[in-house]
């Protein structure tokens, strides 16, 4: 790993972190069972750019934070972000677009979450209906934030850490 590459997973990682642990409840949505932070997913799909580890790592942060913050079910449907992050960030490496790529990880996040939450004892409808189609609004709305932010560290910064195809 470059050290480029290390400190861009670093400031991620710490926004990952810092996104549920200090705005978990300013920019958290609630309609029971689901719930959700605004802008949560955008440090994970902002890793995916630099590499399929610094995907991992700034996934498993942002899992962490969640953990600490509002307990083992919202951590569990956090740990489901490593899942996409390193699907989105591999398939950045082979080629694809940002917007494609995260249009591509929406079902596989939205999957995810909905089946983790089963362990937890939802109901299929719960799980399926509240849980999966929320995760797939907020992975939306995060993936608009998302590629704004790229683009505009894009246009700032002169020699990104890692290029990818053109949004």
């Amino acid at each position: 790993m470059r050290v480029k590459e290390i400190v861009w997973g670093g400031i991620l990682t710490c926004l990952a972190l810092v996104i549920p642990l200090s705005f978990g409840g300013v920019l958290g949505i609630t309609v029971p069972p689901f719930s959700a932070t605004l802008a949560s997913h955008v440090p994970v799909m902002l890793a995916m750019v630099i590499s399929p580890l610094v995907a991992f790592m700034v996934a498993a942060g942002s899992a962490l934070g969640f953990l600490l913050k509002l307990g083992p079910v919202i951590g569990a449907r956090a740990a489901m972000h490593i899942i996409f992050a390193v699907m989105g960030a591999l398939m950045l490496r082979r080629g694809f677009a940002f917007k494609t790529v995260l249009l591509a990880t929406l079902p596989v996040h939205a999957l995810s979450e909905a089946l983790i939450v089963l362990l937890f004892g939802f109901t299929l409808q719960k799980a399926g209906v509240v849980v999966g189609a929320g995760t797939a609004l907020h992975h939306g709305i995060d993936s608009l934030i998302a590629l704004t932010v790229y683009a505009v560290l894009k246009s700032m910064v002169p020699n990104p850490a890692v290029t990818s195809k053109e949004l």
